[in-house]
């Protein structure tokens, strides 16, 4: 279930008001309180600056991070993106009817990775989380057999692009854009066809 501490506003907000009432509260007690003695001022220029230099470093390493983990969840959609599309389009090369059903597939998988970063509710994001994976499941059943049936080259591309799809949400990446829900001319999905490039212009914007 959501909380209130999800809304940046919120957090935004109440960091606000609590500062302000910490310098009151500062502010308020240096008034009220005794003096420096001889002596004691230059001690606490000391420690203010001190103190100071200690709280910029904090805030340095937390942008920092925050930047590094930014351009991280970057890199890990691009890659997740890029993989999806490009086994939708190795789909062709499976024999039989097995590129149809593969490609239905990941339509709802696609759907099912989408849903997922959008689901703000803890519990239903657990249960698109169990539906991502059973659907995973039936993806390698699916194009698993071909692997018997006709072990040649092109055919293990196709199998080695499904096992990238799906070692890419082992690894953190999710489908952070929203991709068009429209069909191509010639009857392919648009969104998965048009993903990679949609979210590598997001990320480079």
């Amino acid at each position: 279930m959501p909380t209130h501490t999800d809304n940046p506003f919120v957090v935004f907000a109440f960091a606000l008001i609590a500062q302000g009432f910490a310098a009151f509260a500062g502010d308020f007690l240096r008034r009220h309180s005794q003096q420096f003695r001889q002596g004691e001022r230059h001690d606490f220029a000391t420690i203010q600056a001190a103190t100071l230099t200690l709280l910029a470093l904090i805030i340095g390493f937390t942008f920092s991070m925050a930047v590094t983990r930014y351009d991280q969840r970057k890199t890990l959609e691009e890659a997740e993106a890029n993989a999806i599309g490009t086994e939708y389009l190795r789909t062709d090369l499976l024999p039989g009817d097995l590129g149809a059903r593969t490609r239905g597939l990941l339509r709802k998988y696609l759907d099912l990775r989408v849903e997922f970063y959008e689901q703000s509710d803890e519990q239903l994001a657990k249960n698109i989380d169990r539906q991502t994976a059973n659907l995973q499941a039936e993806l390698w059943s699916t194009v698993s057999p071909a692997a018997s049936s006709q072990p040649t080259p092109v055919v293990a591309l196709a199998i080695a692009g499904m096992n990238d799809v799906i070692a890419r949400i082992h690894t953190g990446g999710m489908v952070e854009s929203h991709p068009d829900r429209g069909m191509g001319d010639d009857g392919t999905d648009g969104r998965l066809l048009q993903l990679p490039g949609r979210l590598w212009r997001a990320a480079q914007g």
